[in-house]
């Protein structure tokens, strides 16, 4: 059976699982307090051409967006995020049980635009009894998006001055941040994000990592008394050690680059496939999330020897499905996956 469902399904890099037994027997302080993780949060600055910033890690997405929210929003607040973001449709509802509405703008491809968020807020003062409602207080981007989509450097740019004009933070969801890093004619950096974002995650689950992702906060003042609701969140590691030695090996040469380009290169070629084959695209993703519309016969039989994601209910005829890669994808796993085709 061949899996394309999502990009966790592996456990995490060879060299990840090394580094883990060679340290496996040493003992250290707890919480994140080791020198594998003070190493870790060097490397990440250092590739992010950040002097100063605090870099946090956690054991996963979920709990990583939930805590990071609830920490840099005041009581009164929300989130402005897209209808379809991952806070607002596939977290449970994690960022209103810490009571914080997560407040829905139109977008386009998974994007938000500066212009639409600069219009919100500029309506919600307006009306004469904001006091009433729940103030934006930050913003919550994903790049990729829960599409595939990219920002480019201008669109980020943008968000960055409209958040900065309002006054609330930008916050950027990386589950998939190396993915989109390595995406083929992107013009976005990880310099570029740190520059423009006021926190973000680096994401290690989805990308080499048994689990973890690593929040950089390139403004740590917004973040005041963070370790304590971290642990409020249930999302502070003892062990921490474990996610600092993974990021630590995943930042020591290129080795976080090389593996999400595999990913990229994988998606690719599927897509080169599906289309030679004359498949249309229901999402046009330079990631590794590729989107495509497939008769419902012929998704009958691919999941016979594949399992992939359906993107919607089925309406009897065709119906949109997700194929994702990662950073352990083989190419003749993509081969074998268009030959069924």
């Amino acid at each position: 059976m061949l899996h394309f469902d999502s990009d966790y399904m592996r456990g995490a890099h060879p060299e990840v699982m090394k580094r883990l037994m060679e340290t496996n027997m040493e003992q250290t302080p707890g919480y994140g307090t080791d020198c594998h993780t003070a190493n870790a949060e060097r490397l990440i600055l250092d590739a992010c051409g950040l002097k100063d910033g605090k870099v946090y890690f956690f054991t996963g997405g979920t709990q990583t967006n939930a805590t990071v929210i609830d920490g840099l929003l005041s009581r009164h607040e929300g989130v402005l995020a897209a209808g379809t973001a991952h806070i607002n449709v596939h977290e449970a509802g994690a960022v209103e049980a810490a009571g914080h509405k997560v407040i829905t703008l139109p977008s386009s491809g998974g994007k938000l635009s500066a212009e639409t968020i600069r219009q919100y807020i500029s309506d919600f003062y307006k009306d004469s009894s904001y006091e009433h409602m729940v103030a934006p207080g930050m913003v919550y981007i994903s790049h990729p998006t829960e599409l595939g989509t990219l920002y480019t450097l201008a669109e980020l740019e943008g968000l960055c001055s409209v958040c900065r004009e309002a006054g609330i933070p930008l916050y950027m969801d990386g589950a998939r941040l190396g993915y989109g890093l390595a995406a083929y004619g992107t013009d976005v950096t990880l310099k570029d994000i740190a520059r423009l974002c006021d926190v973000f995650y680096i994401g290690g689950t989805k990308a080499g990592a048994l689990f973890g992702e690593a929040v950089v906060a390139t403004r740590p003042d917004l973040l005041g008394h963070f370790a304590p609701l971290i642990k409020q969140h249930g999302a502070m590691l003892a062990k921490g050690r474990l996610l600092g030695i993974q990021f630590e090996t995943l930042f020591t040469g290129d080795l976080y680059m090389r593996i999400c380009r595999n990913a990229v290169q994988a998606a690719m070629k599927l897509k080169e496939g599906f289309i030679g084959k004359g498949y249309e695209l229901y999402i046009d993703s330079p990631t590794n999330q590729q989107f495509f519309i497939l008769p419902d016969g012929k998704i009958d039989k691919l999941m016979q020897v594949a399992t992939f994601e359906l993107w919607g209910p089925r309406n009897g005829e065709k119906t949109p499905a997700r194929f994702v890669t990662d950073w352990a994808t083989c190419q003749n796993e993509v081969e074998e996956l268009i030959r069924y085709l």
